[in-house]
This record gives structure tokens, sequence and C-alpha cells, in this order.
């Protein structure tokens, strides 16, 4: 047994994310064991660009409220407590809500050293569907 204090925070790369998002990583794949992981907060709106995982991903969402979106349009709100798995090569993005700051821990295991493909940015317009469909317009009927 060992206690294994946490590394210091980072700001995450332009090339992989929108906005600010922090990135404090909690532990290392050592072999034998291949699972890492890493708390990451999300300023409002921030996210990451679109990107996949070979052994897939698994996002536990401690603090504000966030969005998981994939390629086929389907799109998740994260709360605290919730915890939302995306399967190995699944292409999906994930961030904070425009209105509030999101925190998860984002656990992955590693092939042979390879935890991640990164992709293209989300653009505005893919970020704005996917909260659409997450948070519906009230019309006036409603109202």
């Amino acid at each position: 047994m060992r206690l294994t204090v946490p590394a210091p925070t980072t700001k995450g790369p332009a090339e992989k994310f929108t906005g600010d998002v922090y990135l404090n990583p909690l532990h290392s794949a050592e072999s034998p064991s291949r699972l890492g992981f890493a708390m990451v907060r999300f300023d409002p709106g921030a996210r990451t660009h679109w990107h996949s995982h070979p052994l897939g991903q698994t996002l536990h969402c401690t603090d504000g409220t966030g969005l998981v979106a994939t390629r086929d349009g389907k799109a998740i709100l994260m709360h605290p407590g919730d915890t939302v798995h995306t399967p190995p090569g699944e292409e999906h993005w994930h961030g904070a809500i425009p209105d509030s700051l999101m925190c998860h821990l984002a656990m992955v295991e590693h092939d042979d050293g390879h935890t991640a493909t990164w992709l293209e940015p989300v653009s505005d317009q893919e970020y704005q569907a996917a909260h659409s469909k997450t948070h519906p317009q009230t019309t006036a009927e409603q109202r």
C-alpha cells in the first residue's frame, strides 16, 4: 500500500480542448495495471475535441453539469454522481454546459501505451446541438 500525491494541476492543451480545462493526473497505468485516471475540470462551455479510446473510457461526474456526445448525435447530460461509459473506438466529446462548471474523473485503460486518438475540435454548432438535445426549449404553450 502507498499514498500517491496528485500531480500539480496543468491547463489542458489547445490541441485537445476548447476553452479552459484543468487536469490533475491521479494514477498512471503501472504494469500489470492498465488503468489511468485524472480529475478534469471544465469552465462553462469548455470541452474536449472529438476523440476515441482503444479500450473505451469511463467518466464519473463529481461536480457541476456536463455533456457527453457522440458522432451519431446522441447526447447525455451528466450531473454529480452520474457515470457515462463510451465503448472502445466510439468517437465522442465531453465538457461543461454553457452556464456551469463541470468536474469529472476520466478513467481509461492503456493499450500498449496508447490511450486516445485525438481528432478535430467540436464546432460551436455541434456543441449547441448537443446542448439543445439535453435542454429542450420551453415553448410559449408550456409556460
